[in-house]
């Protein structure tokens, strides 16, 4: 009986233990973490800060552009990104939806590039974009996974200029 009525009192005290020790719903916050996060991310591209785009990558990310192959880790991405703020001049985007459950979270949003064609010649570029982040263990939030791609192809090249007759 005692038996009993001890194993009742350590379920009962697990229990209340238990739902007494949940986690702090910490989703609200860490959604606007990833948001504040990406915001300063594309101000350091406007800025054309290489140093500020690349900290937000994870040693480890992976970059899907569009017509380019898959890039993983910092030093390839950090090439990619030091060209395309060289012959761009401006690359923008905005959050439309952040997502995050855990230590994962997700951001889908537009861009928008807006660079000179060989002719000089103002050409912008729309797109969309989605970024998965992962929270560190010093708590802040960074990039693992990075595509983005255009809402059309490239404008066609002008046809050649018909050869003079002789």
């Amino acid at each position: 009986m005692k038996l009993r009525y001890a194993i009742f009192a350590a379920v009962g005290t697990a229990l209340v233990l238990s739902t007494g020790c949940t986690p702090k719903d910490t989703k609200a916050a860490d959604e606007q973490a990833i948001r504040d996060t990406d915001a300063k991310w594309s101000q350091s591209s406007v800025a054309k800060d290489l140093d500020g785009v690349v900290n937000v990558y994870a040693d480890s990310a992976q970059l899907l552009p569009p017509d380019a192959p898959m890039m993983t880790g910092k030093a390839p991405i950090r090439t990619m990104w030091a060209d395309l703020l060289k012959t761009t001049d401006k690359l923008a985007w905005k959050a439309v939806t952040v997502e995050a459950s855990g230590d994962l979270g997700y951001v889908v949003g537009t861009y928008e590039i807006d660079a000179k064609d060989p002719q000089g010649k103002s050409v912008v570029q729309i797109g969309k974009m989605s970024e998965i982040f992962r929270r560190q263990p010093d708590g802040s939030w960074k990039a693992i996974v990075d595509m983005f791609s255009p809402d059309a192809p490239p404008p066609a090249a002008p046809a050649p200029a018909p050869a003079a007759k002789k």
